[in-house]
């Protein structure tokens, strides 16, 4: 296996492609005879030429280091250094450092939301760690191996969310979040599984072009879908807007854009969470909420009807989403990752 070296000592900078537990000495591997003769290592008597590096086996994966032993004219010390590793690699040090969960506590089914209250309910309610209160994303992972995390709000967020979750590639992510509803059919309350969602936000700009569509994993859906009706609730389907957006309700243009798409709802992560799950291959999908019908007169959301929201859909909306994210590993078709 080969690793990326970044390796910083005094006054220099260079890279390095060095495989692991290979010994480079000066004068034999002429591709690095001149990145290793401008290396220096500091000693008591000033700076040392640094005659040969071993890469080292790393004590620890999560740590973006790679471990060196450097050879001078007075022997030989152990170091590491900041390494440019791959992205997983990286993502297994950062996944603890947003969350303060330990990779290991991560579970294979990943329930995500951006708000606080689900969270902190899912962790009452199965008497779990609540991880990450100091971070700047919440979670939790109860006794049967499902884990909630609350990344916060909006696609960059959702994008992070994504690539972190890599380090652990759960076998399936729901996304339990709320929206806006844009059609005289849904109304506050009502749940939409969205079959595809328009990428408005330009986050997921950076994974694929915007030609490649945003989409969840079918089968994942039809098994929510299954069971939103056993508990006798209805849901909507149709295609969700994701915008950059929060404040746009007051725009005419804008609004009369959103009407011709004839899109069923809007929210700000939907799009991201589908793509960058693409991206990853990930098993992804969206249990939406409609939390407020801006399109409609008095209809934009307010403090007060966003708390009537939560008291009396919340724990409905978060009980289908643990339900069915407990239930998919022993009753859900098997998912495979194709490519498109």
């Amino acid at each position: 296996m080969h690793l990326t070296v970044m390796v910083h000592l005094p006054k220099t900078r260079d890279l390095a492609r060095c495989p692991a537990g290979h010994q480079v000495r000066d004068g034999l591997d002429t591709s690095l005879r001149s990145t290793i003769s401008s290396h220096q290592e500091s000693g008591p008597d000033g700076p040392r030429r640094i005659q040969a590096f071993e890469s080292l086996p790393s004590q620890d994966r999560t740590r973006p280091f790679v471990t060196l032993r450097l050879t001078t004219e007075a022997g030989s010390t152990r170091k590491d250094f900041f390494a440019m590793l791959d992205r997983v690699h990286i993502a297994r040090n950062w996944l603890p450092r947003y969350t303060g969960m330990p990779l290991d506590e991560f579970g294979d089914y990943v329930l995500l939301t951006n708000f606080r209250y689900y969270v902190t309910r899912f962790a009452e309610q199965f008497g779990c760690n609540l991880r990450g209160e100091d971070r700047p994303m919440q979670a939790a992972t109860n006794s049967d191996g499902l884990t909630m995390i609350n990344f916060g709000m909006g696609s960059a967020n959702a994008a992070t969310i994504m690539d972190l979750l890599s380090a652990r590639s759960p076998r399936a992510v729901l996304f339990l979040g709320k929206c806006g509803g844009l059609k005289h059919s849904t109304e506050i309350g009502h749940f939409i599984l969205p079959i595809a969602a328009i990428r408005g936000e330009g986050t997921s700009n950076d994974y694929f072009p915007p030609e490649v569509p945003s989409l969840p994993s079918f089968k994942l859906h039809k098994f929510v879908s299954q069971m939103v009706l056993e508990h006798g609730h209805e849901y909507r389907t149709g295609v969700v807007y994701t915008t950059n957006r929060r404040v746009w309700e007051h725009d005419e243009p804008f609004l009369d854009r959103l009407r011709s798409m004839t899109c069923i709802a809007i929210d700000m992560e939907t799009a991201t969470l589908f793509i960058v799950g693409h991206h990853n291959r990930i098993t992804r999908g969206a249990l939406l909420l409609v939390s407020d019908v801006p399109l409609a007169a008095e209809g934009v959301k307010t403090q007060e009807s966003d708390q009537r929201v939560t008291e009396e859909w919340s724990d409905i909306h978060l009980q289908l989403g643990i339900e069915a994210m407990t239930e998919i590993g022993d009753k859900g078709e098997p998912i495979r990752h194709f490519t498109y």
